[in-house]
């Protein structure tokens, strides 16, 4: 019994002596700070006719594919072949409190009456493409990112005229890595799904080629 009890003494001795376990260090998991606003005001503008509402509509597309916050408001009144009509879209990170568009930071024009209007509104810093073939020579403001290409003629050359849009939009891509090509691809498949395979492979490469034309 003596020997029994001592061997007790003894463990509980042992155990007084282990120092008490560390305690947890806390560890608190910070919240990703937020990345930086991504935000475009797109502005795209010609006649009627040359796909101009489709150019912000598939902009806007593109943007919800990459999980943009996005808005797009057309021009009504005048997409009459031969009138002038434009889109406004917008694609941002953050809240879109107001669609209209008054100082766009991408302008698209494709004819020289929408440069004559609205060259004079872009944001400063902006970016400005040009539809050579139906503008010309034209005076360059010194304070934009200026692409003139002959949108016009390059869209004649694969095939199809009013692919001259497409062809926009590929130089766009090209010039301000706004969308990845991949992304432009998917959004065009989503809005042309029941326009046929050879209206879409037109369309294709259409951008494809505004894509090769910018250096």
């Amino acid at each position: 019994m003596k020997k029994k009890k001592l061997l007790r003494r003894k463990r509980i001795r042992h155990t007084l002596r282990k120092r008490p376990p560390k305690r947890a260090r806390r560890t608190e998991k910070r919240s990703k700070s937020p990345g930086p606003d991504k935000s475009e005001e797109i502005l795209c503008a010609g006649f009627g006719g040359q796909g101009i509402l489709f150019m912000g509509k598939l902009l806007a597309q593109a943007g919800l594919i990459d999980s943009m916050r996005v808005t797009w408001m057309p021009s009504y009144g005048a997409e009459v072949r031969g009138g002038t009509a434009h889109s406004m879209t917008r694609i941002s990170t953050k809240e879109i409190p107001n669609p209209v568009i008054t100082r766009p930071t991408i302008c698209i024009v494709m004819n020289k009456p929408s440069l004559v209007k609205f060259i004079d509104t872009v944001k400063e810093g902006g970016f400005l493409l040009v539809n050579k073939t139906l503008v010309g020579a034209f005076p360059k403001r010194k304070d934009l990112s200026t692409i003139s290409l002959p949108l016009t003629d390059m869209a004649s050359k694969i095939g199809n005229i009013k692919a001259a849009n497409m062809v926009a939009i590929g130089a766009l891509i090209k010039k301000t890595r706004l969308f990845s090509m991949k992304t432009v691809l998917a959004a065009l498949a989503c809005l042309l799904k029941d326009k046929g395979d050879d209206f879409l492979a037109i369309n294709k490469k259409a951008l494809e080629a505004g894509f090769r034309g910018v250096k």
